[in-house]
């Protein structure tokens, strides 16, 4: 009892302990049971036979509905070999565009902009409006590449301005609305258009002053690739494990049937 009390219980070591106990007396008692009445080695089997059983039929579910044991979330990730792009006509470069920007000479960076914004919608990209909630999820995702990852701004010195969605289309489907078998995806790709802010001075006891754009330096651009992840994967990997460890234990259950009753001298049934 003194040992036992020495032990630390952090959250670690309970849950630790809660697993191993769960088992010991959920698996346990059920094999102990078993095993009572069809003797050890058979009502191991049987045992582990309808827990496995159990386990793909759980994981099927896991798989279907993406829940229970998953993997990584689809996330926005920095493309290549572009990812941040200092002007709208460098989008070309970046494989970004099909054909280049038309910009009039002497063009301010403001009259850039909206040109790189007309050729990206002429040439399929779609802009999200601003209460679309994957609006908000490609800018967080280009606010780390921006800030953590390129330290190209810190926080408050730029503002994203607009964002353009292409590709991402399932396929194969039949139709518009059959696509059950629809398990492949185009590229997925995303552009955050973001523009420098004009620094703002802060008076104590005042609301802050509101952004206001830099119109002296260029927008730039962030292209991301979406990265579907791992979401499904451990509850597939649970489940095509847990079947054929439940099929190989059926197996060995009807090959022991098959030997017990040659033993026997008892008839075994035809197969149906």
């Amino acid at each position: 009892m003194n040992a036992l009390l020495s032990i630390g219980w952090e959250p670690e070591l309970r849950g630790l302990l809660t697993v191993i106990i769960g088992t010991v007396a959920l698996c346990g008692s059920v094999y102990l049971l078993l095993a009572t009445n069809m003797g050890i080695r058979l009502g191991l089997l049987v045992a582990l036979a309808g827990l496995f059983g159990w386990m793909a039929s759980m994981g099927a579910i896991w798989w279907s509905y993406g829940i229970g044991l998953t993997g990584t979330s689809p996330s926005w990730k920095p493309a290549e070999p572009f990812t941040i792009v200092r002007e709208g006509p460098r989008l070309l470069d970046a494989e970004v565009l099909d054909s280049p920007v038309t910009i009039d000479e002497g063009a301010s960076y403001t009259d850039v902009a909206d040109a790189t914004r007309e050729a990206l919608v002429d040439q399929g990209w779609i802009k999200l409006p601003e209460d679309d909630r994957g609006r908000g999820q490609a800018i967080a995702a280009a606010d780390e590449i921006i800030q953590i990852e390129a330290e190209l701004f810190a926080a408050g010195e730029y503002q994203a301005t607009s964002v353009y969605l292409k590709g991402g289309e399932r396929y194969p489907k039949f139709g518009d609305k059959v696509d059950f078998l629809a398990f492949f995806h185009k590229p997925h790709y995303a552009v955050v258009e973001i523009a420098s802010l004009i620094p703002q001075r802060s008076e104590p006891g005042r609301a802050p002053a509101r952004p206001v754009i830099d119109e002296s330096q260029p927008h730039q651009y962030v292209v991301m690739i979406r990265d579907l992840g791992t979401k499904r994967q451990p509850a597939a990997f649970i489940t095509i494990g847990s079947t054929i460890i439940f099929l190989l234990c059926c197996w060995m259950l009807h090959r022991r049937d098959k030997i017990f009753a040659r033993h026997t001298g008892t008839v075994v049934p035809a197969k149906v």
